[in-house]
C-alpha cells in the first residue's frame, strides 16, 4: 500500500514536471519565433529605407526600387527631420485633412518606443551631410499578438494548475470527510455492544429489588451513552430534521452542563417566553451547543460568566453564547473550524470543525466567531432557518 502511494505521488510530480517542461519548451520557441519575425521585419524596413534613400537623392530609380517603396507592407511607418517633423506616414489610420496633429505626434511616440529607428542620410561627395532622416516603425499585429502569447499561456497553465490544485484539495477533504464519518459509525458501534450489556446489568439490578442511588447514577450514564452513540451514528449521513422547539434542546443542554460544570461558572440565560420552531436534528444542535459551551468553560479556566441568549429574527433564529474568558486573536478565530486546529495543548481539534458540519452542512445555517479580541471573551454565533 505504502508502495503505491510513493508510486502515486512519483506519478503525479511526474506529470507537474512533464506540463512545466513543455510550457517552458512552448515559450522558449515562441521567443525564437519572435526574435525571427522581428528580425525579418527589421530587415524589411531597412530595405525600403535603403529604396527611399536611392529615390531620395534623385538617381534614376529603377523597377526594384519603385516596387519596394509600394509595397510598405503592413507595419505602421512615420518618416521625420532632424527637427523629428513628420515628413511621411504609412499603414496609419489618418485623414489628411485634419489640422490638429497633436494625435499623431502622439503615435509617433509610441512608435519611438517600439523598435530603434532606421537612418535616411545622404552625403554629398565632400561628406557633407545634406539628408538626415529617420525611419520610425511599429510591430506589425501579427509580431503584437505573439507578444501576448506567452503571457496567455502562462496564464491558462496556472489556471490549470489552480483547477487541479482545488479539485485534489476538494477529493481529498472529502476522503477525510468519509474517513470521518466511517470513524464515527465505527465509534457508534464499538460503544454500542458494551452498552446493550451494560443496559442489561442494569436491569438485573432493578429486578433483584438492590435499585440504589448508584444505579440511578448508573442509568443516567447509560443514558448519555446512548445519546452520545445516537449522535456519532448520525454523522456519517444527512440527519432527518423536524419542526421542534428550540428552546427545548437549548434548556435540555444547558441543565445538562451546568450539573457538571464548576460552580464557578455563573449561567446567564436570555432565551423568549414562546416557543421557538423550526426544522432540527435535536440531538446535533444539542451536541454543537455542548462544544461551543464546553470550548467556553475551559476558555474561562473554570471560573466566569457564561451568556446565553436565543433570538427570533426574520424567519432566523440566532443563538449567541458568550464567556469573559481569554479571548483570541483574528487570525486564530479564521481557522478555529478548520479540521484539525486547536489551540489546546491536548484534543484533536474536531469539536468545532463537526459543529460546522452539523450547523452549515445538515441544517443549511451559519457558525461563527461574532467577535472575539484578547483578554475580552468571545461571543459564538449560530443562525439556524425558521
Amino acid at each position: 500500500m505504502n508502495r503505491f502511494r510513493r508510486f502515486s505521488v512519483q506519478l503525479k510530480n511526474s506529470w507537474l514536471l512533464f506540463a512545466f517542461a513543455i510550457v517552458l519548451l512552448i515559450l522558449w520557441n515562441t521567443h525564437i519565433i519572435f526574435e525571427k519575425l522581428s528580425l525579418e521585419e527589421r530587415s524589411k524596413m531597412e530595405l525600403w529605407a535603403k529604396a527611399q534613400k536611392e529615390y531620395i537623392q534623385g538617381n534614376e530609380v529603377n523597377n526594384i526600387t519603385f516596387e519596394v517603396l509600394q509595397r510598405t507592407g503592413v507595419n505602421p511607418m512615420i518618416q521625420v527631420d532632424d527637427s523629428d517633423r513628420i515628413l511621411e506616414l504609412r499603414n496609419i489610420k489618418w485623414d489628411a485633412n485634419e489640422k490638429d496633429s497633436t494625435r499623431l505626434y502622439q503615435l509617433l511616440e509610441g512608435l519611438k518606443k517600439e523598435n530603434e529607428p532606421i537612418l535616411i542620410q545622404y552625403r554629398n561627395p565632400d561628406g557633407a551631410l545634406l539628408i538626415n532622416q529617420k525611419l520610425y516603425y511599429g510591430n506589425s499585429e501579427t509580431l503584437k499578438k505573439l507578444q501576448y502569447y506567452p503571457l496567455a499561456l502562462l496564464l491558462i497553465f496556472f489556471l490549470f494548475g489552480a483547477v487541479l490544485f482545488f479539485g485534489f484539495r476538494s477529493s481529498k477533504i472529502a476522503e477525510q470527510n468519509r474517513l470521518w464519518a466511517a470513524m464515527a459509525k465505527e465509534t457508534a458501534h464499538q460503544i454500542g455492544t458494551p452498552l446493550t450489556s451494560i443496559i442489561g446489568w442494569s436491569t438485573l439490578l432493578k429486578e433483584s429489588g438492590k435499585y440504589a442511588t448508584p444505579a440511578v447514577e448508573i442509568e443516567k450514564d447509560i443514558e448519555r451513552l446512548s445519546l452520545i452513540t445516537e449522535r456519532f451514528s448520525k454523522v456519517g449521513s444527512p440527519p432527518e430534521l423536524k419542526a421542534q422547539n428550540v428552546i427545548v434542546t437549548v434548556n435540555q443542554t444547558l441543565e445538562y452542563l451546568k450539573n457538571r460544570s464548576s460552580k464557578q461558572i455563573t449561567f446567564h440565560c436570555d432565551l423568549p417566553d414562546t416557543k421557538v420552531i423550526a426544522p432540527i436534528n435535536s440531538t446535533l444542535l444539542s451536541w454543537t451547543l455542548e462544544n461551543l459551551i464546553k470550548n467556553a468553560i475551559d476558555a474561562m479556566k473554570g471560573k466566569g460568566e457564561l451568556t446565553l441568549t436565543v433570538k427570533e429574527q426574520n424567519s432566523q433564529v440566532f443563538i449567541w453564547i458568550k464567556d469573559t474568558g481569554k479571548g483570541m486573536k483574528k487570525e486564530v478565530a479564521s481557522q478555529l473550524f478548520n479540521p484539525g486546529f486547536t489551540t489546546k495543548k491536548r484534543g484533536w481539534g474536531l469539536g468545532l470543525s463537526l459543529a460546522k458540519r452539523i450547523i452549515v452542512d445538515f441544517h443549511k445555517g451559519k457558525i461563527s466567531v461574532l467577535k472575539s479580541s484578547p483578554n475580552q471573551g468571545t461571543t459564538f454565533e449560530i443562525i439556524l432557518n425558521l
